[in-house]
């Protein structure tokens, strides 16, 4: 493969534009897309999740959305391997491809790979799941708060899995999961440009307001209704589903519910920035801007 091959990273927070730039890069490049968007992914879910419109995904070629279902386990290593082949066949058509999506874990797999972590007993991550269960999610949150406040600072602490992943690591090692990822970079065979959306809080906040009253609108709650006896399954456990399923359970009113979902999705969206603003490479162009485009292609060429 070429090194003149250039993977173009379009990152930032939930609500804040993502598609729609990707797929303005992806018309000027004439070229595809790969989600990295990891809820994305999942068949069965696409009101809660957001996912590209008809005309969107019509408007240029989408991989990694629809790709596999609720029930498949399914790793962030699956996706990096997934995608760098796919790269490899994409590049010998296109120059350019574009990596879109908030989900920070998920784009630094395909640019830089991981350290190798350790192998964990299954009897650590038994008695957490047993931790969980018993003593919820919080106890959880908390114990990894006091473990790897680094690794807490940048993770949706509403995903048991992430929690439970980084606790049995550090519980087995008595390292925190954080430092597991500070290793050297593996090299690709392709350029890496990354640009960043911004937006101003107050303004990003309100897009993510309007967003879940038009899911609500679209039929979210018949969407988590069809999905609630699967709600022990991982890819369930997210934001805009669970706070439905407490409703369905009783625990709280719509209108509590609704209001969760808005919190939690804002919550997340500080989360994504924090992760994505610790990464030096990446070129913040304003989201709102109607010189969108020509701003994104400047700062690529500016890199």
């Amino acid at each position: 493969m070429s090194q003149f091959k250039t993977l173009v990273v379009v990152a930032g927070p939930t609500a804040i534009g993502k598609t729609a730039a990707a797929i303005q890069l992806a018309g000027h490049y004439n070229t595809a897309i790969l989600s990295a968007d990891s809820r994305q992914f999942y068949k069965e879910m696409s009101i809660g999740t957001a996912k590209p419109t008809t005309d969107e995904l019509a408007a240029a070629k989408h991989y990694f959305v629809d790709s596999i279902s609720i029930n498949d386990t399914y790793s962030v290593g699956d996706f990096e391997k997934q995608a760098l082949e796919l790269l490899d066949e994409l590049f010998k058509t296109h120059d350019v491809v574009i990596l879109a999506g908030g989900s920070g874990l998920f784009v630094k797999a395909v640019c830089e790979g991981f350290d190798e972590l350790p192998a964990v007993p299954p009897i650590i991550r038994e008695n957490l799941n047993r931790e969980l269960e018993e003593k919820g999610i919080e106890h959880l949150q908390h114990k990894l708060k006091q473990a790897d406040e680094e690794y807490y600072a940048e993770v949706d602490i509403n995903n048991p899995q992430r929690l439970i992943r980084a606790l049995e690591v550090y519980e087995y090692t008595g390292m925190p999961f954080s430092s597991y990822r500070k290793g050297s970079k593996n090299s690709r065979p392709f350029a890496i440009k990354k640009i960043g959306l911004n937006m101003p809080r107050e303004q990003l906040y309100n897009r993510i307001n309007q967003r879940v009253d038009a899911m609500v609108q679209q039929g979210l709650i018949d969407e988590a209704k069809g999905l609630y006896e699967y709600r022990h399954l991982n890819a369930l456990n997210t934001v805009g589903y669970s706070e439905l399923f407490d409703y369905f359970d009783g625990k709280s009113t719509l209108e509590h519910a609704i209001a969760l979902i808005k919190q939690n999705t804002r919550r997340f969206a500080k989360r994504q920035l924090t992760w994505f603003r610790r990464d030096s490479d990446i070129k913040w162009v304003e989201a709102g801007s109607s010189t969108l485009l020509p701003d994104m292609l400047a700062a690529i060429e500016a890199q």
